[in-house]
């Protein structure tokens, strides 16, 4: 069986930056219901989890700090940031496409 010591660090980095990145959000934008508070949670979260690589690769490149930070620190602030920013995204997306796509019933 294959050692899963270094994958099973970067998973846990993940999904705690994910988390940690969607109670943010939460906090920083108190929702109006439980469903959106559930909803913006799951949102950060999935996209904290899938995007969370990329991102703290990019963010580590971009602020000077690849060679400063380790595997586990880049995955959990990637994956912070990634779910932090993941709600404020698909807010504007939903806010373009409903000034220039049309209204909802549609006409």
């Amino acid at each position: 069986m294959a050692d899963m010591g270094h994958e099973g660090g970067m998973l846990a980095a993940r999904v705690i930056g994910a988390a940690a990145g969607a109670w943010v959000s939460l906090v920083y934008l108190v929702p109006k219901s439980g469903r959106e508070a559930a909803s913006r949670f799951m949102t950060g979260l999935s996209c904290g989890i899938m995007f969370g690589g990329p991102t703290g690769l990019w963010l580590s490149e971009r602020l000077g700090l690849a060679g400063q930070l380790t595997p586990v620190e880049t995955m959990l602030s990637g994956a912070a940031a990634a779910s932090l920013t993941a709600w404020w995204v698909l807010g504007a997306v939903e806010r373009l496409a409903s000034r220039y796509g049309g209204s909802r019933d549609g006409r």
